[in-house]
């Protein structure tokens, strides 16, 4: 037994000793420059910091859908008047265009709107279903706005005699509490129009169209005492420089 030892212990000093590995230290990256902290404006309270470069968004990135902010919309005076008018269908007829095919039938419907406050305006639509026809109708009809003077008595000025086509159309003044003594087309004007006390008469066609035409022809030739007054002073002008 003791020779065993001997032995393992002449094994042991014979060993080389154990080489402890020595790691290398680590060369550290160097640092990058820290970016400086944007300033605070000037006008801003005090206690906000300054927005960071990384809350403001790429201009090419796009948000994602559950991100998006809905705007308020800011309507016109222009459009807030035109939400404002009142729409009466006048005439809803059909139509139909022969082709190699057969015929093709479609619908056309003539709008009347008005805020009854001296404004109004019509429209011919035409569509291959009714609702269609009645919306392309309101929508032109509320691009051309046409005026109406309306005077003391809820009345027009003066007497007026409309032509379109083959349609007459004639408008006389009425005291209060007439009412309109008008049909069909002429009494829809006039009452969207804002004109309460009138009587009227259609002579020729009574063609829906025309007769809105012949009316529209009608009210465009009437004259209120501000307009006459501008136009004869225009006229004494032009006199005098003539002079």
């Amino acid at each position: 037994m003791a020779e065993e030892e001997k032995v393992t212990e002449q094994e042991v000093k014979e060993t080389p000793e154990a080489e402890t590995k020595v790691e290398a230290p680590k060369e550290e990256a160097p640092k990058a420059p820290k970016a400086p902290k944007p300033e605070a404006p000037k006008d801003a309270p005090k206690g906000e910091a300054a927005p960071s470069a990384s809350d403001k968004p790429a201009p090419n990135d796009r948000r994602p859908r559950g991100d998006v902010r809905k705007r308020r919309r800011e309507f016109t005076p222009r459009q807030e008047e035109v939400k404002e008018f009142e729409e009466r269908s006048v005439s809803i007829r059909s139509v139909a265009k022969t082709v190699k095919g057969g015929r093709r039938k479609k619908w056309t419907a003539l709008v009347v709107v008005g805020n009854h406050k001296g404004k109004y305006g019509y429209g011919l639509g035409k569509a291959a279903e009714v609702p269609d026809a009645i919306k392309k109708a309101t929508d032109i009809a509320k691009k051309n706005i046409h005026t109406i003077p309306i005077v003391k008595g809820n009345t027009i000025p003066h007497e007026v005699m409309g032509h379109f086509g083959a349609s007459k159309v004639y408008l006389k003044p009425a005291p209060e509490g007439t009412g309109i003594v008008a049909g069909g087309v002429v009494r829809a004007v006039m009452e969207l129009s804002g004109v309460q006390n009138v009587c009227s008469k259609v002579y020729g066609s009574r063609t829906p169209i025309n007769v809105v035409k012949a009316c529209d022809e009608g009210i465009s030739r009437l004259s209120n005492a501000k307009t006459v007054k501008a136009r004869r002073a225009k006229e004494e002008v032009e006199s005098n420089e003539a002079k």
